[in-house]
C-alpha cells in the first residue's frame, strides 16, 4: 500500500458529502531570503509607522527556577535509582516499573517540579515572572492582501502584521491550557505608512521564538478538515475510498501542513480540542505557524502554533492553541 496525501478536489469529486466542509487556505511556503519592506515575509522588515510605539510584553513569562535537594533527599533518589537498576539486572517482570511506595517518595521530593537535574541535583520548575521594562515583541509575519486571498480583510486595510513575545507565558487571559508566546495581530493600510520605525531588539529572547528572515511563495489551496471534525459516515467513506485506491492515509487527507492562512487545523497530536471565542461562537482557524524549515522556529516541541479568530466579530480576542 502506498502512502499518499490526496488532492481535495479529487476527494470531493468521489465523496460529494465533503464539499460543504471545503475551505480555502493560502500556503505561505517560507524560504530563506532577504525580504524587503513592502514584501510579504516571515521576520522581514515591517511597515510600522514611526509614530506608533512598538508593542512590549510584560508577562508574566515562564522562566526556569531551580532549587537544590537536601542531602537526604538526594540519597533517597539515588537509592530508588539503584533499586530499579538491580531489578533490571535480575530481569524481574517488574524491572521497568516503579513501586507505589517509590512513586510516592519521588512525588514528595519533586514537590511539583517538572524535572530533576541529576548532575546538580536540583529540581527544575517553570515559574511565572513579570518584566517591569517589558520584552519587545518579535516580528513574525507580514502579509499583503495581494498575496493572501484566503484571508478576510477589513475595509481599507491591505497589510496584516503578526508579532509575538519571544517567551513562554503563564495565565494569558482567555487562553486556557496554553503556555506559548503571546500573539498580537495588527491590520493597517500600506499607503498610510511613510516614516518607518526601527523596532527594538530583545536581548533576552528565547531563540526558539525568533524566526529567520524568509520570503514567501503563497499558493491558494482547498483544505478539508481533520477526521475528528467530520461526521462518522464521511470518515468511513474516506477510509473506503483509500482502500479502493490502495492508499494509506497518514493524518487527515487534504488537511494541509505547514505555514498557512485559513483552512482547517489538524489534530495529529491530540484528540479534537474545542476552541471557542469568549462570546461562545466556535472560533475559526486563521493562521498556522509551523516549526522547523527555513524559518527555524520551534513551538510546542516542534509542533504548530495556531491562531483562531471569532467568525462573528473579528474584534474579539484571539484564541491560541499549540498542537
Amino acid at each position: 500500500m502506498t502512502t499518499h496525501s490526496p488532492n481535495a478536489q479529487v476527494l470531493i469529486a468521489d465523496i460529494p458529502g465533503l464539499a460543504p466542509f471545503a475551505r480555502k487556505a493560502t500556503l505561505l511556503r517560507p524560504t530563506a531570503g532577504a525580504p524587503g519592506l513592502h514584501d510579504s515575509s516571515v521576520a522581514g522588515p515591517m511597515l510600522w509607522p514611526a509614530a506608533e510605539a512598538w508593542p512590549m510584553c510584560r508577562g508574566p513569562h515562564l522562566a526556569e527556577g531551580r532549587d537544590r535537594l537536601t542531602d537526604t533527599d538526594r540519597e533517597t533518589m539515588q537509592r530508588i535509582d539503584r533499586d530499579m537498576r538491580a531489578r533490571r539486572a535480575g530481569k524481574s517482570p517488574a524491572a521497568w516499573e516503579i513501586t507505589e511506595e517509590e512513586a510516592d517518595i519521588q512525588s514528595r521530593i519533586m514537590d511539583g517540579a517538572g524535572a530533576l537535574d541529576m548532575i546538580t541535583w536540583e529540581r527544575v520548575r517553570r515559574v511565572p515572572v513579570s518584566s517591569v521594562d517589558g520584552v519587545p515583541m518579535v516580528a513574525v509575519l507580514q502579509l499583503h492582501a495581494r498575496d493572501v486571498p484566503a484571508a478576510v480583510w477589513p475595509e481599507g486595510m491591505d497589510v496584516l502584521q503578526v508579532l509575538w513575545c519571544p517567551k513562554d507565558h503563564s495565565g494569558l487571559p482567555g487562553q486556557p491550557h496554553y503556555g506559548g508566546p503571546a500573539v498580537e495581530m495588527r491590520h493597517r493600510s500600506a499607503a498610510t505608512v511613510t516614516a518607518v520605525l526601527v523596532p527594538p531588539v530583545s536581548d533576552d529572547a528565547d531563540t526558539r521564538y525568533v524566526p529567520r528572515p524568509c520570503v514567501l511563495g503563497p499558493v491558494e489551496v482547498t483544505d478539508l478538515p481533520d477526521r475528528d471534525e467530520l461526521p462518522e459516515d464521511l470518515v468511513d467513506a474516506q477510509d473506503a475510498w483509500a482502500d479502493r485506491q490502495g492508499i494509506e492515509l497518514h493524518r487527515s487527507p487534504a488537511c494541509h501542513e505547514g505555514w498557512k492562512v485559513g483552512g482547517w487545523p489538524s489534530w495529529h497530536s491530540t484528540d479534537l480540542v474545542p476552541v471557542d471565542c469568549s462570546c461562545g461562537a466556535t472560533a475559526r482557524l486563521f493562521l498556522t505557524v509551523d516549526s522547523g524549515g527555513d524559518a527555524g522556529v520551534n513551538v510546542g516541541r516542534f509542533g504548530e502554533l495556531r491562531v483562531f479568530t471569532c467568525p462573528v466579530d473579528a474584534t474579539h480576542p484571539l484564541r491560541l492553541n499549540i498542537q
